[in-house]
């Protein structure tokens, strides 16, 4: 390995090395007893090197291992958003698996290696680079679902995630071998540059066929959604709200490094396949999540749809909708991360709940709290003034800049229906029949980022938090 080399995937050995510490510290100490000590120091660990590859220059971009990873401003944003979302994941959690009894040890140090898988995700140059991050990602993910061991549904989840992440992993790695029997490579640059005035051989067709279904299974687009919301129910709460956050960001970063790095030369044989997935992400999520009463379960639904929405980003083909596509992306995070700090501190009779009903008149009990959640659920609708509206507002001016006016139109009638399941929890927090019990419990972590989620969807309608400059900068390191 040259010296070039290690630079350029330093951040990823710095967390390997740190991971592997950690886990040997505390198999041979206290074990959960360190648990708390680990959950910080990966907090603190993650927000560092985030800073570390938000600030890094550019002249520390570039190739390594010939071509199998790749760090530009595409996959710096990436992982920024990734390690932010983890930590913040990280740091609401800590109090809760306390009281819960669920504080393992475990917890922060497969985070962290799941955390590496995405990062080594984002920079995939290579289709067997690009299959090692996200096998390490899932594997770790698998554990984390079923962690909590005296519970059938967490046990469920996680077998129900691992088998059909198996079968998905299969759909790749058979597209994987139908693209390199057909191109001779597994480098992007060398299967791009076999796509010869956009006309794809027919076996590397049926091979990128195969690899977008398996990325599809990994973002929840419909009609490879069918784990997620069995998983998202089953999961301990904060297990679900890591799957709802970072894991989606990378996955949906590698989703648009392989079809532009990839299959750049060939948009219009994947954009009419990934606006497909689109429109069917919307408008299953947005109806899917109608007739639900459980809050983590009507979170799956509405993942589903706003992955929808990030496809159409994608699908658009364009350097400005792959901008849109991050930036939707970073605001979802934000909205996720809030609602899920609400999730966590719902309690009744001393046990953890997530029963809809339960929340009726919580507002009168607790107004700031419920304001906040208020404010979430108008921006996950798309409700104008939040920024969640905004989010929207560009995925969908990029298909319409794109020339795909229908996709345009379809979205904003998703979003639409969809709206009414969040507008369901608001009325039920201010309006519904009272029902006494639900009490919100949670240190000042979790409320902290209730709270500035709910602000940054307010107070971020000015500029976008400086969020939509990076994006553009990423989207032409892509986009070329």
């Amino acid at each position: 390995m040259e010296q070039v080399d290690f630079a350029i995937v330093l951040p990823e050995v710095l967390l390997a090395v740190y991971a592997m510490a950690a886990l040997m510290l505390a198999v041979y100490t206290t074990k959960d007893g360190m648990t708390r000590l680990l959950t910080w120091a990966t907090v603190g660990l993650f927000l560092a090197v985030a800073v570390w590859i938000g600030l890094c220059p550019a002249s520390r971009e570039g190739a390594a291992f010939g071509g199998a990873v790749k760090v530009d401003a595409f996959a710096r944003f990436a992982k920024v958003t990734v390690l932010v979302g983890a930590a913040a994941v990280l740091a609401m959690s800590e109090d809760w698996m306390r009281r819960q009894n669920l504080a393992r040890f475990e917890f922060p140090v497969l985070i962290t290696f799941s955390v590496i898988g995405m990062m080594v995700m984002v920079s995939a140059g290579d289709l067997m680079t690009l299959y090692l991050g996200l096998e390490l990602q899932s594997l770790s993910l698998y554990v984390i679902a079923a962690m909590r061991r005296d519970s059938g549904r967490s046990t469920e989840a996680g077998l129900k995630y691992f088998v059909l992440g198996a079968l998905a992993s299969g759909l790749l790695l058979y597209g994987a071998s139908l693209t390199y029997g057909f191109t001779g490579t597994t480098l992007f640059s060398g299967i791009i540059a076999s796509v010869q005035s956009g006309h794809v051989p027919t076996g590397a067709l049926f091979g990128l066929v195969f690899l977008i279904a398996g990325l599809a299974f990994k973002v929840s687009a419909v009609p490879f959604h069918m784990w997620t919301p069995d998983v998202y129910e089953g999961s301990p709460t904060q297990v679900t709200a890591y799957f709802a956050t970072a894991p989606k960001v990378a996955a949906m970063a590698l989703f648009a490094r392989l079809m532009f790095d990839g299959f750049g030369d060939a948009i219009p044989d994947w954009s009419q396949v990934v606006a497909l997935l689109s429109v069917l992400s919307m408008f299953l999520g947005a109806v899917g999540g109608i007739g639900q009463r459980e809050f983590k379960r009507l979170m799956a639904y509405s993942s589903i749809s706003h992955m929808g929405f990030a496809l159409v980003g994608l699908a658009a083909g364009t350097a400005v909708g792959v901008q849109a596509m991050l930036t939707y992306m970073a605001i979802y995070v934000v909205m996720n991360v809030g609602t899920f700090a609400f999730i966590l501190a719902m309690e009744k009779d001393g046990k953890h709940v997530t029963d809809l009903a339960d929340l009726n008149q919580i507002a009168r009990r607790e107004p700031g709290k419920a304001l906040a959640l208020l404010i979430l659920m108008f921006s996950l609708a798309g409700v104008p003034p939040t920024l969640g509206f905004f989010a929207k507002f560009t995925v969908l001016k990029a298909a319409v800049d794109a020339g795909m006016n229908w996709l345009a139109v379809l979205g904003v009638i998703a979003s639409v229906i969809g709206a009414f399941y969040y507008l369901r929890v608001v009325y039920y927090m201010y309006f519904g029949a009272e029902r006494e019990g639900l009490t919100l419990r949670a240190g000042a972590v979790q409320w902290a980022i209730l709270a500035g989620s709910a602000l940054v969807m307010i107070l971020g309608v000015v500029n976008l938090l400086g969020m939509e400059g990076a994006a553009a900068l990423a989207a032409e390191a892509l986009v070329r």
